[in-house]
C-alpha cells in the first residue's frame, strides 16, 4: 500500500485539508483521511493541491499529427471546415497502425500532461488505406488502446458507424477507410473492438455515428434500437450550417430535431458540438437529458459558432468538454474559451453559476466531471472514492497565486489564473505518470512520433 499526503485534495463537498490517501497496488484508493494513516510504510508527501483527472469526451488521435497545418488560406472568404477537411482527409489516407500508434501515444502523454486522465476516442479510421478491412476488424482501435496504455491514460474507444457521404450519398474515394457498408457490419466492428478492449483494464467502448449525413437513417434508427443500453452513444450533430440545410432539404428537419423526433433519446446520448440549434432544440436536449459534448478551441479554430449555452443550462442541460483536433490540449484553457465566448454574446459574466454553486471554477468543473464521466459510461459522481482508480491532477501549493489563495478561490484561481506551469504532475492509477511536466516515457514515446511522422511527410 502507498499513501499520498497532499495539502488537500478536492471532494465533492469542498476541500479535504490536510489530506491522506492511501491506494493499492492496483491503484484503487483504500482510504482517505484528514489524520496521517498509522503502520503505512510508503508515505509521499506532496506540496500540491490534488483534483480528480478530467475526461476528454471528444477526440480524433490522428489529427494531432496536422495540428497547426491548415492555416495556410487561399484568400480572404476561401476557407471554412469543408477546406479544412480536404486537409483532414489527405492525413487519413496516409497513416498506417504503427504510425497511428505513435501519434495517439504522442497525444494521449500530452493530454496526461496537461491533467486529463481518460479519453473518449471518436475513432472511424478503421480499414486499410487502400479501404480494404485488415483481418483483424479491430487492428486500428487495438493501436490506438495500446497507446494510452502505454502513457497510463483510460480510453473509451468509440468505433464510429460512418456510411454516407453525405444526405442520400454514396462515400468519396476520400472516405474510404471510414465505411461500414451496412449494419452488420457495424456490429461486426463494434464486437472487434469490445475484443480490443478486454486486454487493458483501462478501456472500454461506446457506440458512435459519424453524423446524420454520415450513415442512412433508417440505419440510425434500427443501431439505436437495437443496442446494449447503459452504453453511451456518441455522434456529431448540427456542427456546419451547411449540414443543417442539407438536412432540412432531405428530411424537412433540422438536425437535433429529426433525432429526437425519430428515436428515444436519453442520458445515453452525447450529442457533440450541437453548435447551431433553435430554441426548441435546445429544449429538446435538455428535457431527453441528453449531453453535449463541447469542443471550444477546435470549433474556434474551424469557425464553427458558439453553443447556446446559458440557455442550454438555464433548462438543466448538461455538457462536458472534448478537444477533438487538439489544436488545443489545456483543460483549463478550454474551459475560459467556453467562459469567455458566452460572455461576449451575452454581456454577462455568470456563465458558469448556479444556486447550489455559484463560485465559477467550482460549478465548471463539477460539471465537467460528472458528465465526462458519463461519456465514459461511468455513472460515479464522488470525486475520489473507495474501490475507484486514484487519478488527479496535482497543484502547485506554492505558486504564488494559490500560496495566497484561500480554499473557497482555488478552483477559480486555477481556472482563470494560471497555466500549466501550476501543475506538479498528474497521477493515474495511484501512480506518477507526469512529474515536473515530464511524461515518465516521454523520450521513448517522443522517438516513436517523430518517427512517424517523418515517415508520413506531413510537417
Amino acid at each position: 500500500m502507498k499513501t499520498y499526503q497532499f495539502k488537500g485534495i478536492l471532494t465533492n463537498s469542498g476541500w479535504l485539508a490536510p489530506a491522506f490517501i492511501s491506494v493499492d497496488e492496483n491503484g484503487l484508493v483504500t482510504e482517505i483521511s484528514n489524520a496521517n494513516v498509522k503502520n503505512t510504510q510508503d508515505l509521499e508527501q506532496v506540496d500540491g493541491y490534488a483534483i480528480p483527472g478530467f475526461q476528454n469526451t471528444h477526440s480524433h488521435a490522428f489529427q494531432y499529427a496536422m495540428a497547426g497545418l491548415a492555416e495556410k488560406h487561399d484568400g480572404p472568404n476561401q476557407d471554412d471546415f469543408w477546406g479544412w477537411r480536404e486537409t483532414m482527409y489527405q492525413l487519413a489516407l496516409s497513416l498506417n497502425p504503427d504510425q497511428l500508434e505513435a501519434v495517439a501515444a504522442m497525444l494521449y502523454s500530452e493530454m496526461i500532461r496537461h491533467g486529463y486522465t481518460q479519453v473518449a476516442e471518436f475513432h472511424y479510421l478503421h480499414h486499410d488505406t487502400n479501404g480494404s478491412a485488415y483481418s483483424n476488424l479491430g487492428e486500428m482501435g487495438s493501436r490506438l488502446v495500446a497507446a494510452a496504455q502505454k502513457v497510463g491514460l483510460k480510453i473509451t474507444l468509440v468505433p464510429i458507424f460512418y456510411q454516407k457521404g453525405g444526405f442520400g450519398k454514396d462515400p468519396n474515394e476520400h472516405q474510404r477507410r471510414f465505411i461500414s457498408e451496412t449494419t452488420e457490419d457495424y456490429y461486426r466492428l463494434f464486437e472487434a473492438s469490445e475484443e480490443v478492449c478486454k486486454d487493458y483494464p483501462g478501456a472500454n467502448v461506446a457506440y458512435g455515428f459519424h453524423s446524420l449525413r454520415g450513415v442512412d437513417l433508417n440505419d440510425v434508427k434500427k443501431v439505436c434500437n437495437d443496442r446494449k443500453t447503459d452504453i453511451p452513444i456518441h455522434i456529431h450533430i448540427a456542427e456546419q450550417l451547411k449540414e443543417i440545410e442539407d438536412c432540412v432539404a432531405f428530411t424537412g428537419q433540422r438536425p437535433v430535431e429529426w433525432l429526437t423526433n425519430s428515436v428515444e433519446v436519453n442520458n445515453d446520448f452525447h450529442l457533440v458540438h450541437a453548435t447551431h440549434l433553435t430554441d426548441e432544440e435546445v429544449s429538446a436536449i435538455a428535457k431527453s437529458r441528453a449531453y453535449v459534448s463541447i469542443c471550444p478551441s477546435t470549433e474556434g479554430n474551424l469557425g464553427d459558432g458558439i453553443f447556446p449555452l446559458r440557455t442550454f443550462q438555464t433548462l438543466g442541460g448538461k455538457w462536458s468538454i472534448g478537444t477533438d483536433s487538439h489544436v488545443g490540449l489545456n483543460p483549463f484553457e478550454e474551459l475560459r474559451i467556453l467562459d469567455y465566448g458566452q460572455r461576449l454574446i451575452s454581456h454577462k459574466r455568470d456563465t458558469f453559476y448556479s444556486n447550489e454553486r455559484q463560485d465559477g471554477g467550482d460549478f465548471a468543473i463539477d460539471m465537467w466531471l460528472k458528465s465526462g464521466r458519463k461519456a465514459m459510461g461511468n455513472s460515479t459522481e464522488e470525486y475520489f472514492a473507495k474501490g475507484m482508480p486514484f487519478d488527479a491532477i496535482v497543484m502547485d501549493a506554492k505558486h504564488p497565486m494559490v500560496s495566497m489563495s484561500s480554499h473557497s478561490s482555488l478552483l477559480s484561481t486555477f481556472l482563470y489564473s494560471t497555466d500549466t506551469a501550476i501543475q506538479l504532475g498528474t497521477i493515474t492509477n495511484g501512480r506518477w505518470q507526469v512529474k515536473d511536466g515530464v511524461h515518465c516515457k516521454r523520450e521513448e514515446i517522443y522517438h516513436d512520433f517523430s518517427r512517424a511522422i517523418k515517415e508520413v511527410g506531413i510537417r
